[in-house]
């Protein structure tokens, strides 16, 4: 293997790690119908840096080791983030690039927790209440945190050597 290829490695571990911790660090706001997962922010990494995107869904999968939405939170809430990865790898504006995550999170972990918090209730009109409270604290960490990062990251030289990505 050559020394590009063991930077990706590392790099993606770094990226799987720093959301893992970041998730499990913040846990009191990281999990529930509003939160404010401050590690959904590298979300906007795939749009540079395509090989991030397994490193994202890892991660996740690592900080859902202690959703209080259990297995289904693990399984469910780590392919919202995989497909919010891949999405995101094929935004062509950056302002766009915080969408997928709001959207695929909104969605799915809305879903997740419609169906974990409604025993004996009604998934369906529990549902658009929990799209909407993650899809808005996806918007607020995605906007305030992410968007900045990635104006930060296409200017950073430091990203380039590192990623091999050349700043657009």
């Amino acid at each position: 293997m050559n020394r590009h290829g063991i930077r990706k490695i590392a790099a993606g571990a770094v990226i799987a790690a720093v959301y893992a911790g970041a998730s499990i660090a913040l846990a009191p706001v990281s999990y529930g119908p509003l939160q404010f997962r401050a590690a959904e922010a590298l979300c906007v990494l795939p749009f540079l840096f395509p090989g991030s995107i397994w490193s994202l869904g890892i991660g996740c999968l690592a900080a859902n080791l202690i959703s209080p939405y259990g297995l289904l939170d693990m399984a469910a809430g780590s392919l919202a983030t995989l497909i919010a990865a891949f999405w995101t790898s094929r935004v062509k504006k950056r302002v766009f690039a915080p969408l997928p995550p709001v959207i695929c999170n909104g969605v799915i972990v809305g879903a997740v927790i419609a169906v974990s918090g409604t025993e004996g209730g009604s998934f369906f009109a529990a549902f658009p209440v929990f799209a909407a409270q993650v899809a808005l604290g996806e918007a607020v960490v995605m906007y305030a945190l992410g968007l900045p990062l990635l104006i930060l990251l296409s200017k950073n030289r430091l990203f380039e050597r590192i990623s091999g990505v050349h700043p657009s």
